[in-house]
């Protein structure tokens, strides 16, 4: 191995070196932590069961249900299915809690909010909002429940702030299941669009921020990308392939034989055929950031158009069509497409950053999945769907705190690691070793992960970038 390689090598496992100082005094800040929320609630079995939740969602259970946290905590599942389920404790002061919390640990003046609706296999038709409908992740239209995230990005971290239950036209008007699951009177049926505008408008003020990004579901319609820029955003969204748009910079027809009249116009056409016809020369290669398996590249294009709506209408809002492309690990190239009301003279580069950023959401709801149980919730309540999902926001939130308070020392460490070692904690009676053992443990694989690393950005013939001190 070349010397440079071999001292990196050395570098990057010296940053995987667990301080000891990470998990003193976790379980101290957790019940500050948790104190600041909980707080809100107004009995004490019910700040207490909040308390117990929020552990187990941190735990190392399979599958984190309440069925499961109260069983490992020896306490009755009633009272902890009557908790989430039904009791009618108000979420919006937890979340409202989050967001401030949010604004104030990572909140930047270039963050980026985005938005994204996911969905949830369910089987039956007796849960709130579960109906045949578009599932995104899975690609199709299946049953289950889908909710719209609201997620937060920054240079620092990126977090899921708050959420909505997406219920159709026809369910949001069948009042017998409406009365089953106890959806509230006043909850009208609402696009996914207008729940995305009503976190917005809840939480836009609060959050620090210079772009709305969303997936080509939310930047589809005409109108949502109107609102946003009636209401003084910036926004740059995805728009399926198909999505009809002018070229405004490109050379219009020759004129008629005759030569008179106005100057004629450029077609309009689909963005897959707009891109297909470039030649090489019009992409830029931008490196978005470094990657766990090597620095992520895009290639890029931007283009000044004007769209057709939905209806075929001709917009008369000029925007940017943006186009990357990257290629994938088995050689094919993948592109995507989005429409922008930035200035036409946006630096790439800030476009670049905006995409990067659209697709943190998915990864805040992977990691929000696995580390916190945000879709293993078994309620069928309307309360229960949000008294979940909430808590599990707020779960995933401090583990990404600790993640963040864990770097100042162990600059690879990570909100698994923190939670392997969270839940190490909470069983450490039956852990040989006590804190030396889990120290030594969170080292040894974060150690298996830098080296992976490390080998990906060797084959590239480049040096892995070190972890930044916080």
């Amino acid at each position: 191995m070349e010397r440079r390689f071999q001292i990196r090598k050395e570098e990057m496992l010296a940053q995987c070196e667990v301080a000891a100082q990470i998990f003193d005094d976790m379980i101290k800040r957790l019940d500050a932590f948790a104190a600041r929320y909980v707080h809100h609630l107004h009995r004490k079995e019910q700040r207490a069961h909040a308390e117990l939740y929020l552990g187990g969602l941190m735990s190392d259970l399979e599958r984190k249900n309440i069925e499961s946290i109260a069983y490992r905590s020896g306490e009755d599942r009633h009272g902890l299915q009557h908790f989430i389920g039904t009791a009618s404790w108000d979420h919006e002061p937890l979340v409202e809690t989050l967001v401030s919390e949010v604004a104030a640990k990572i909140g930047e003046p270039t963050g980026v909010i985005i938005f994204d609706p996911s969905g949830f296999e369910k089987q039956g038709k007796d849960s709130a909002g579960v109906s045949r409908q578009w599932i995104g992740r899975l690609g199709k239209v299946d049953n289950g429940q889908v909710g719209v995230y609201m997620g937060y990005a920054s240079e620092k971290e990126h977090v899921l702030v708050d959420t909505r239950l997406y219920l159709s036209e026809e369910w949001a008007k069948d009042k017998k299941r409406r009365k089953k699951c106890g959806v509230p009177k006043e909850v009208r049926y609402q696009t996914r669009h207008e729940l995305a505008l009503e976190m917005l408008r809840a939480h836009g003020p609060h959050l620090p921020h210079a772009w709305i990004t969303g997936d080509d579901e939310m930047g589809r319609p005409k109108w949502f990308r109107k609102t946003l820029r009636d209401q003084g955003e910036q926004y740059l969204l995805a728009v399926p392939f198909d999505t009809t748009v002018r070229d405004l910079e490109g050379e219009p027809p020759a004129y008629s034989h005759s030569g008179s009249g106005a100057q004629p116009k450029r077609r309009f056409e689909n963005v897959k055929h707009w891109a297909d016809a470039l030649p090489e020369k019009a992409w830029s290669e931008i490196i978005v950031r470094p990657g766990e398996k090597g620095p992520l590249k895009l290639k890029m294009v931007k283009c000044r158009v004007v769209a057709k709506t939905q209806k075929r209408c001709v917009s008369t809002e000029e925007e940017i069509l943006v186009v990357t492309r990257r290629q994938e690990e088995d050689g094919t190239w993948k592109r995507d497409y989005f429409l922008s009301n930035a200035p036409a003279e946006t630096p790439l580069e800030e476009l670049a950053r905006a995409v990067k950023a659209e697709h943190r959401i998915e990864d805040s709801l992977k990691r929000a999945k696995s580390e916190a149980g945000l879709a293993d919730y078994e309620v069928r309540t309307w309360r229960g769907w949000y008294h979940h999902q909430v808590l599990s926001l707020i779960a995933i939130w401090f583990l990404i705190q600790e993640s963040l308070h864990g770097k100042k020392w162990t600059p690879a460490i990570t909100v698994p690691q923190v939670r392997e070692g969270l839940a190490m904690i909470f069983h450490k009676a039956q852990v040989s070793g006590g804190a030396e053992q889990i120290r030594r443990e969170s080292t040894r694989r974060l150690q298996r992960n830098e080296l992976a690393r490390f080998y990906h950005w060797k084959q590239h013939n480049l040096l892995a970038p070190l972890r930044s001190l916080l």
